[in-house]
């Protein structure tokens, strides 16, 4: 089959991915909240739209009555800003917690625009972490042991990784019950995929063994481009049950939403990148991989 074929419409509604349309229920109502699935949006490429996509999955998770915890675990801190949060003002983040002992992390979250959704921040700090941990006893579960006290008061925890294979990605993997990969759809965003399914499988068979693959989210995809359908194209090839049949357009609005600190959901709400997003949290549900 020719790759244009793939992405012909013509015959049938199909995805962004080429896979056949199929319409996901809207999730059922919770009657209580916990114990939390925790997932990692992890890839070692920077620029694919992890942030982006751990804000806007989180809040189109709350959306459907889901409570949400997102952690920003880059020192960049993005997430945190891109959730509103002056990270730089705050005397504990993530970085307090992971380090030191006496801290009660329900002090570090803090609230969001977005009912439902709450945020652990990060700043400039946590770029030191990685030296520090490196001595400490059980270095790799040091954010298992963070997260430990709340996982039962929310239903998703949604961690947003720095662009590195690095210990904070490792002890993300190590916490985490399940993996997203946003993959921008461009060449240079696939070549590393094989390198982080094979640190995602060391980690699974040494650390964590409940640790699953939930998904590889295509991001920042053009179809009118030849360059972003072949890309496509192979990832479904190569990966064919773990491509999520969810795509994400690219869209001015991401932007706009990120300057403005909100959600698409919430910036622009009828923008084809909410309704993605939307989904995407639909989707996820389904598959089992979120409460």
């Amino acid at each position: 089959m020719a790759d244009d074929a793939l992405f012909d419409a013509a015959d049938q509604k199909t995805f962004l991915t080429g896979r056949p349309w199929r319409e996901f229920a809207k999730p059922k109502e919770l009657d209580r909240h916990g114990p939390a699935t925790v997932i990692s949006m992890v890839n070692q490429k920077g620029g694919v739209g992890k942030t982006t996509s751990t804000i806007n999955l989180g809040a189109c998770l709350a959306e459907q009555g889901r409570k949400v915890l997102l952690v920003d675990l880059d020192p960049q801190g993005a997430l945190s800003a891109g959730t509103g949060i002056n990270s730089y003002e705050l005397d504990l983040t993530v970085y307090n917690l992971l380090l030191e002992r006496d801290h009660d992390i329900r002090e570090a979250i803090q609230p969001t625009t977005t009912d439902n959704m709450e945020i652990l921040p990060a700043n400039i700090d946590l770029s030191a972490a990685e030296v520090q941990l490196v001595n400490e006893v059980a270095r790799e579960m040091a954010l298992a042991r963070v997260l430990r006290p709340v996982v039962g008061e929310y239903d998703v925890i949604l961690i947003d990784c720095q662009p590195s294979l690095g210990l904070l990605t490792v002890n993300a993997l190590a916490a985490s019950d399940g993996v997203i990969i946003p993959l921008g759809a461009e060449y240079f965003a696939l070549r590393g995929v094989a390198l982080l399914v094979e640190t995602i499988e060391k980690v699974q068979d040494r650390i964590n063994p409940r640790l699953e693959m939930d998904g590889i989210l295509i991001t920042m995809f053009d179809p009118r481009t030849l360059h972003a359908r072949e890309v496509v194209s192979r990832v479904v090839e190569a990966f064919p049950d773990k491509v999520f049949h969810t795509a994400i357009n690219r869209t001015v609005k991401f932007p706009d939403a990120s300057v403005a600190a909100e959600p698409i959901s919430a910036f622009a709400s009828n923008n084809k990148g909410a309704d993605a997003y939307r989904q995407l949290a639909r989707e996820l549900i389904a598959r089992g991989a979120a409460a």
